[in-house]
């Protein structure tokens, strides 16, 4: 359930929410939990640390998932409850979705249909109309839907939606990304459940970096390939190239990179400026800009960020939207949007 990433994940985020965790005048957003299955399901840590939540319970319907759960420092002292009890709890405010991706769709729509903010991992499932169904239900009632992708909140990534709502850039003609790791067999053996291999599990990711910067693509090119010596089938070297009026746009992620982290990478070249960050995880970025620009000079420069610690801003914002402190930043049409291209990047159905 644990492994030793993520158990040093799980440390930072605590670490990092602690000094949220203070006494506040505010009430606290009651959230839980359904699913432990995610590789993202440790994100409930940050949840635990801070001072605006209280977890309330978790769900998780396989035992074996469950038995796991319940021995992990992760999970200690939380209540383990059904999903019709978690969603029937007095002011329950807002669920995460860690579920296996089969599993997501249905547990995000059942959230939503019971009046519920949701935090929903990555991928949105295989099915775009219950995604776009979701998306729908959720305005109507103008609840949030979060989607788990990593680099939203990174703080390289905030800059450079900086720079660009500045039009330091000038005009984005190009994007190019990565998303690399080394995938061991087991969790090869998951992942080729799904046709969209290796792009459907880490391209989403930057794939949502790229859809907020030059929006919808025109068309998709997919380019899909088995390159492992394993006859597994599973896709696990894959690009997309993404077509604009006047831009050309790459993803690109693979199962088989040694020390993948270290080159995920997003670059985002304008007429006045290229904003190159690398690598995601740990973010450092070098850019150029024709002329000067605020506190940034002409030419190249590196810049260096504070360590990034994943989910904690996650939190933080969710929390200053459910209590009406500010507007969401994603709205579900670049949702749909996103998904939407990753299933054509993926050669998946869009029905």
């Amino acid at each position: 359930m644990l492994d030793r990433r993520d158990f040093l994940t799980t440390a930072a985020a605590l670490a990092a929410t602690s000094r949220f965790a203070l006494a506040s005048d505010k009430p606290r957003i009651k959230i839980g939990q359904i699913g432990v299955g995610h590789a993202h399901a440790n994100k409930i840590a940050a949840y635990r640390a801070s001072a605006d939540y209280e977890v309330v319970g978790v769900v998780e319907p396989d035992a074996a998932l469950r038995k796991q759960a319940e021995a992990s420092e992760l999970y200690r002292g939380l209540k383990f409850l059904t999903q019709d009890e978690l969603l029937a709890t007095p002011g329950l405010q807002a669920v995460l979705v860690e579920t296996r991706v089969r599993d997501a769709l249905n547990a995000a729509e059942a959230c939503v249909n019971a009046g519920k903010h949701i935090h929903l991992d990555k991928p949105a499932g295989a099915s775009l109309p219950q995604f776009q169904r979701i998306l729908d239900a959720a305005a109507k009632q103008k609840l949030i839907v979060q989607m788990g992708y990593m680099f939203r909140y990174n703080p390289a990534v905030v800059l450079l939606r900086q720079f660009l709502a500045d039009g330091w850039l000038g005009d984005v003609y190009e994007i190019h990304t990565t998303m690399s790791k080394v995938v061991d067999t087991a969790s090869r053996k998951q992942l080729g459940e799904f046709s969209g291999g290796i792009m459907f599990e880490l391209g989403c990711h930057v794939m949502d970096l790229v859809i907020a910067i030059l929006g919808e693509p025109e068309y998709v090119t997919p380019v899909i390939r088995h390159s492992s010596k394993l006859d597994d089938g599973l896709a696990d070297n894959m690009l997309a190239v993404l077509y604009y009026p006047k831009a050309i746009a790459t993803v690109k992620a693979s199962a088989q990179e040694i020390d993948g982290g270290d080159r995920r990478h997003l670059v985002v070249v304008g007429t006045e400026g290229t904003f190159h960050i690398q690598p995601l995880d740990n973010p450092s970025a070098r850019v150029t800009l024709s002329k000067p620009r605020g506190e940034y000079k002409k030419g190249y420069q590196d810049l260096q960020f504070p360590k990034y610690t994943r989910y904690v801003d996650d939190a933080t914002d969710m929390a200053r939207v459910i209590r009406g402190e500010k507007a969401f930043g994603f709205s579900y049409d670049h949702d749909r949007i996103t998904q939407e291209t990753l299933l054509k990047a993926c050669d998946m159905p869009l029905e």
